[in-house]
């Protein structure tokens, strides 16, 4: 039987590479610009904006959800996200 397991590798700012070691950041909000599914393993790669290179630590985790929308198909108006956001919001 073959494995349809990818492995992909993004970039991740400082702030949020640490949230995500530490345990606290337990959710990526990405573009749907990539093809990502439950089993799939995501290798985060520290990125520092400024200098435009990557710190060398990185860790994996495995993904076990991917909700996927498009603003046509939100509970909100777009003038609504535009004017307030969204947020994402996990737990446990």
């Amino acid at each position: 039987m073959e494995s349809n397991i990818k492995i992909i590798k993004k970039k991740v700012w400082p702030d949020y590479f640490k949230a995500i070691v530490s345990g606290k950041k337990k959710f990526e909000l990405r573009l749907n610009d990539f093809d990502v599914n439950e089993g799939d393993t995501l290798i985060l790669e520290e990125w520092n904006p400024k200098t435009k290179e990557y710190t060398g630590r990185k860790i994996e985790k495995i993904v076990t959800y991917v909700g996927k929308f498009n603003i046509d198909k939100l509970f909100w108006s777009e003038e609504e996200i535009k004017e307030k956001g969204i947020q994402i919001i996990s737990f446990e």
